[in-house]
């Protein structure tokens, strides 16, 4: 816990995927809207691969990095950026990092319309197993993704292939890798990231043995720790309006004080670009007014219209600001 806040005798649930136990992913969700999984399958080959060149990138010179930054990413958003150069709630975060995403080719239909978010990862010629190392986890964290949509699915009493017949049956899986370098003295009182909620359905992450996430409950802020053969997952803006909250997405917030560099790997499990978002059947509908004035930016997911691609454009244009007018 921070300076200033009372600690908190709680702590988030793991959940073995193998048991297909809907109860505690039921209670999960309504509870804190964060878990821990185990029983997911990830070869432990493939995350010691991603490990290790993940080391390797951010060691690299800066110029290095600079060959493959956003800008040059154009409206794929894939890329490095550096520290401070990414925003939550306008004040710069003390991390830098490394976007991607599914690896799309120039004739996919996707990208032949243009579509921001889609398209061809920028990889840095000095280190070519980061590409394999990257592609071979985005298939692993997919296939997870899938698995506990299921979960969630059977949670709410819905057939299990009922998101993957609405929203994933072309999901926009989109992956970030984050070096949070120890802070400087200057620095100390600044935040990793600070404190918000993701936009799609599904954060699966992957994180070092560092420590520093804290999750938002009733009682106040509580740590996340790393647990070895766990992911860490937590629910979306979008389960949050599909559910009228019943299941939240739940702020977040990091910040690095373990004195060393601090990695850690989101997968987001994102509906299609083009899919339209609308609460399940029966949900009961969350005021647009009270649910705005409790979030952490003010912002109603509630009152959403159009596509999810609207919405993650205008969340992800707030993040990179100089980027959006670039590609806008």
């Amino acid at each position: 816990m921070w300076q200033g806040e009372s600690a908190v005798i709680d702590s988030l649930p793991i959940i073995d995927l193998s048991a297909g136990d809907v109860a505690a992913v039921r209670g999960a969700c309504e509870r804190h809207g964060f878990f821990y999984i185990a029983g997911h399958g990830v070869d432990p080959a493939v995350e010691a691969r991603l490990e290790q060149a993940t080391a390797r990138f951010f060691a690299l010179p800066l110029e290095a990095k600079q060959r493959i930054s956003m800008a040059n990413g154009g409206r794929a958003w894939r890329g490095w950026f550096p520290l401070g150069g990414e925003l939550t709630s306008g004040a710069p975060d003390l991390k830098e990092g490394l976007y991607l995403g599914e690896e799309l080719g120039p004739d996919d239909p996707r990208v032949r319309a243009d579509w921001p978010m889609h398209g061809t990862n920028l990889f840095p010629a000095e280190l070519p197993e980061l590409r394999s190392a990257v592609l071979d986890f985005i298939a692993a964290q997919t296939r997870v993704g899938h698995q506990v949509m299921r979960a969630i699915a059977l949670s709410l009493e819905l057939d299990a292939d009922f998101f993957e017949r609405r929203l994933t049956h072309r999901p926009l899986p989109l992956f970030r890798i984050f070096h949070y370098p120890p802070p400087r003295e200057a620095d100390a009182g600044g935040w990793g990231v600070g404190e918000h909620t993701d936009y799609g359905l599904l954060t699966v992450l992957k994180q070092d043995d560092c420590g520093g996430l804290e999750v938002k409950t009733p009682s106040g802020w509580i740590d996340a720790p790393p647990i070895p053969g766990t992911f860490v997952c937590n629910l979306g803006d979008m389960l949050d309006r599909m559910t009228g909250g019943r299941y939240r997405s739940t702020p977040h917030r990091v910040r690095n004080t373990s004195g060393r560099s601090r990695y850690s790997w989101p997968f987001f499990f994102d509906p299609a670009f083009d899919a339209q978002v609308v609460p399940l059947p029966g949900a009961l509908a969350r005021p647009v007014e009270q649910d705005a004035a409790e979030r952490w930016d003010r912002a109603s997911v509630h009152g959403l219209t159009g596509t999810y691609g609207d919405y993650l454009v205008s969340k992800v244009s707030k993040v990179f600001p100089q980027l959006a007018q670039r590609v806008g």
